[in-house]
């Protein structure tokens, strides 16, 4: 019998926190909005239960944002610029064929290697325009001082980071919510609970793309980025029976975790007195149906939160400036978490030290983390502070039990 070697390593998570003087938290809703009501104001639910039609901004707030053409550019230059650590490739077309550009960030960007990846995605409705800023201030800002600052140095060096920053170019380039053929792209996808969303040949061409992209990269951990509150959303987002109450997924503690790293980092995130913490399971929040952070779970095995970054969906342009000081630890922080925590390590056959792929189950959590087919590394996320036994790796053919692992903060 083949006997395996399983190289595997423990991380630890050292959460950044920021302490600075409280200030008053810039929360978001403070009613919930019934079933079928659209959000008419710039303030309050980003993501409501059917979309509806809503107020557009007037052209005057749109001034110092970037267009379409600008925000192409302003990566093309990107890469261009970064070249050593980045790459640009698109990953399909919007309903009117504008490019969905992708921007890689890692110190060996498209090659693949045994490191985790993560994706950030901006601007999946069209009338929440924040994310795509901070996306590129993001990219920048990691070219600018990786060679300087430990964490954007650990970022590059030990994880593929994949940048969207809009995903709905034609909804923002009319000022709506919806694509260009007037669908929700946050509730296009398939979910447990709505069997409408299954035919896949009904799917929105910006949602086609998403799901292939998840078929070629596997993706550890991700997070889209939204506008209309201040608070990290975590699944579950639906319920079985559409009732609104806390709903939480397998891995409930995990996900609560890397809500806490994102709004924790915050300037301001956890000080909300909307969301305690500043976090918030999705249906507890108010369900919906058909988004794409269920689906990262379910069906591409991607640990994903949804963010909502600006209790103003449509700010300003001169409070962007302010907005990035306030969100740009925690998303630095987030990225670095998939790589200090969790379990870690490649799966190898003793007798040929050939790579083997597999799976890894945790006893007591319903959710299986598959290793790479050709690498065979896993990277299984889970919140540290506890004991976790009955951990397998198993490739297949053969597999070991691990009594038990102490995942721990530090």
């Amino acid at each position: 019998m083949i006997n395996l070697r399983f190289v595997h390593r423990l991380l630890f998570l050292t959460a950044i926190y920021i302490f600075l003087p409280p200030t008053a938290a810039r929360g978001g809703h403070s009613d919930y909005i019934n079933p079928g009501y659209g959000n008419f104001s710039f303030h309050g639910i980003a993501r409501n239960l059917f979309a509806q039609e809503e107020l557009r901004p007037s052209l005057e707030l749109t001034r110092g944002y970037m267009t379409n053409d600008d925000l192409e550019k302003a990566m093309k230059d990107f890469t261009k610029r970064c070249s050593k650590i980045s790459r640009l490739y698109s990953i399909g077309k919007s309903v009117n064929g504008f490019p969905l550009w992708v921007i890689e960030i890692s110190d060996r960007p498209g090659e693949i290697e045994a490191e985790p990846a993560f994706k950030y995605i901006g601007n999946v409705h069209g009338d929440e325009p924040v994310g795509r800023e901070l996306l590129i201030r993001l990219a920048n800002w990691i070219c600018d001082n990786y060679k300087k600052d430990p964490l954007a140095q650990m970022i590059v060096e030990n994880v593929h980071l994949h940048i969207l920053p809009s995903l709905n170019p034609d909804g923002f380039s009319i000022r709506k919510r919806n694509n260009a053929n007037d669908v929700d792209l946050n509730r296009d996808f398939p979910d447990q609970f709505s069997p409408v969303n299954d035919d896949l040949s009904l799917r929105q061409p910006e949602t086609r793309a998403i799901m292939t992209w998840l078929r070629d990269t596997r993706f550890t951990a991700s997070a889209t980025l939204h506008g209309g509150a201040l608070v990290a959303n975590f699944p579950w987002d639906g319920t079985e029976d559409r009732r609104k109450y806390y709903y939480g997924c397998p891995d409930d503690e995990a996900y609560r975790f890397l809500a806490r790293i994102y709004s924790k980092s915050h300037r301001n995130m956890s000080l909300s007195k909307e969301f305690k913490e500043g976090i918030t399971n999705g249906a507890s929040w108010y369900p919906i149906y058909g988004g794409m952070q269920d689906w990262n779970y379910i069906y591409g095995g991607c640990f994903e939160l949804t963010l909502e970054i600006s209790d103003n969906k449509w700010p300003r342009a001169p409070e962007l400036p302010t907005i990035w000081d306030y969100n740009r630890k925690s998303m630095l922080n987030l990225v670095a978490s998939i790589v200090k925590t969790g379990v870690h390590g490649r799966i190898f056959s003793l007798d040929q030290g050939k790579p083997l792929p597999g799976l890894v189950v945790v006893k007591g959590i319903n959710y299986t983390v598959k290793a790479h087919q050709e690498y065979a590394d896993y990277h299984r996320l889970l919140a540290p502070g506890q004991i976790y036994e009955g951990i397998r790796l198993s490739s297949y053919q053969y597999d070991i039990r691990v009594v038990h692992y102490y995942v721990m903060s530090r």
